[in-house]
């Protein structure tokens, strides 16, 4: 997938699995926008969202978050986890890099 205009002002490419491909592919589109949605429009839809579950405190870019961290835990490297986030700068990016104690302590184990 290319991002054409993204808030850095620079354009990427992402890599997007089969399963994503097969669910863009098959959806039916009349604009050339996957999602023709206005900023507002996300806006309202998520906190129509928030207004019927009891989650507390989440805010959409905490969905980034979570990705990010995932794509760490799956074992993407840095330069991976950047090209698909989008971030040019490294230490912003190692924001949402949590080490899971559990993880590495199977992972020093398994070193031994």
């Amino acid at each position: 997938m290319t991002v054409l205009e993204s808030k850095s002002g620079y354009s990427r490419t992402i890599p997007l699995t089969p399963g994503a491909l097969a669910l863009l592919h098959g959806m039916k589109r009349e604009v050339e926008r996957v999602f023709p949605l206005t900023a507002n429009a996300l806006r309202m839809a998520w906190e129509r969202m928030l207004a019927r579950t009891d989650i507390e405190d989440l805010h959409f870019h905490d969905l980034r978050h979570e990705a990010i961290s995932g794509f760490f835990e799956m074992g993407l490297t840095v330069p991976e986890v950047a090209s698909i986030s989008g971030h040019r700068d490294m230490k912003m990016l190692m924001r949402y890099a949590h080490a899971d104690a559990t993880r590495l302590a199977k992972k020093l184990e398994a070193a031994e």
